[in-house]
């Protein structure tokens, strides 16, 4: 047989034209895609060189059927910022077509009755072997103690642990948000306001909580706060609240960089100077931050590693094999334009990078 047929035929290469270029079963050439032992070192030599040469990959389909898996993982979220699910859907998809998986996503509107519902319809219709649940959908009450009765294997991202699920990876933002705060002080700001995230998710209830603390323990009160929903509208609305107070902060948190934008802009339109007298820290450490005129000193999550990280666990969990212990990526203060010592306080010139 011409070793090349399948090319010339105008056709994606088969497990019988693997099977005829190496001289075996259909039967064998499949246990060596399954990682059977039950073949000779010798004979998947041959079979394995037959599927480099014919540039074979076997379907998902049949794999799906052999392996009576779909090979598919799913995501669900309840996230309005575009670049940071991007990313998380980058360091997934990284992760699932290194391990031979596909992924599809899934939007969960948390706003109405029914989520943990929505969540279960999705994994039954999809026929997933798996779930990442991203933040804030991590967190409603019930959901891992749902797929554990569906027999759905699931990994979660959240800032807090959460019992039920295969694995969390912690994101300990309220630790970050902390050594925000720290910062701030140590540049001399006294009047130093925030722009929190929609109570309702326990991300924001951390990031409020690692600052107020921390400013506690700096002895310093916080000015005012503003509870904030993400959105760049909502730290517009905050920012023309807070750069009204007399007299204005000099420093104001805001607890994503979208928001953290949304005072740029009002700070902008007030002709109020930006790191002096006013400086302004986000959080995400999304591609948002570098945009900004001035860039935005932010917390940096690394969305894309720990996405990575939860998916190689998810397939760990699905194909039965031990779970690794991985210490969760560092959350990292990286400090830009946006920030610098408060009035009357000599400049510092040299801050640490990251906390």
């Amino acid at each position: 047989m011409n070793s090349n047929a399948s090319f010339n035929n105008g056709h994606e290469p088969t497990i019988s034209d693997v099977a005829d270029r190496a001289g075996v079963s259909i039967r064998t050439v499949s246990r060596v895609l399954n990682n059977s032992p039950r073949v000779s070192d010798d004979t998947r030599e041959r079979i394995e060189q037959a599927i480099a040469a014919l540039n074979f990959r076997p379907s998902l389909r049949a794999r799906a059927l052999a392996k009576g898996r779909s090979f598919l993982i799913g995501i669900v979220h309840n996230d309005r910022n575009a670049l940071v699910l991007d990313t998380v859907q980058r360091g997934v998809g990284r992760e699932a077509t290194r391990r031979g998986y596909e992924v599809i996503c899934h939007s969960t509107p948390l706003e109405e009755e029914g989520a943990i519902e929505d969540v279960l319809a999705f994994a039954r219709r999809s026929r997933i072997d798996g779930l990442i649940v991203l933040p804030p959908v991590s967190g409603i009450i019930g959901l891992p103690q749902a797929l554990q009765a569906e027999q759905v294997a699931a990994v979660a991202l959240s800032a807090v642990p959460i019992d039920g699920y295969g694995s969390v990876i912690l994101s300990r933002e309220a630790d970050a948000a902390g050594a925000v705060a720290d910062y701030l002080v140590a540049l001399g700001h006294q009047r130093i306001a925030m722009v929190t995230g929609p109570q309702s998710m326990i991300s924001a209830i951390e990031r409020r909580r690692g600052f107020i603390e921390a400013l506690d323990r700096n002895r310093v009160a916080l000015l005012h706060e503003i509870e904030g929903d993400y959105s760049l509208a909502s730290g517009v609305a905050a920012a023309e609240q807070l750069l009204s107070l007399s007299p204005l902060p000099t420093a104001i948190f805001a607890a994503n960089d979208i928001m953290a934008a949304g005072i740029l802009k009002v700070a902008s339109e007030r002709r109020i100077a930006v790191p002096r007298p006013l400086s302004v820290v986000g959080f995400d450490g999304s591609l948002v931050a570098e945009l900004l005129t001035p860039a935005l000193t932010t917390v940096a999550r690394p969305f894309g590693e720990m996405a990575e990280i939860a998916t190689h666990q998810l397939i760990d969990l699905v194909e039965g094999l031990p779970l690794p212990q991985v210490a969760p990526p560092p959350l990292r203060l990286v400090i830009a334009q946006s920030t610098t010592a408060a009035l009357g306080r000599r400049f510092i010139s040299a801050e640490p990078e990251a906390h």
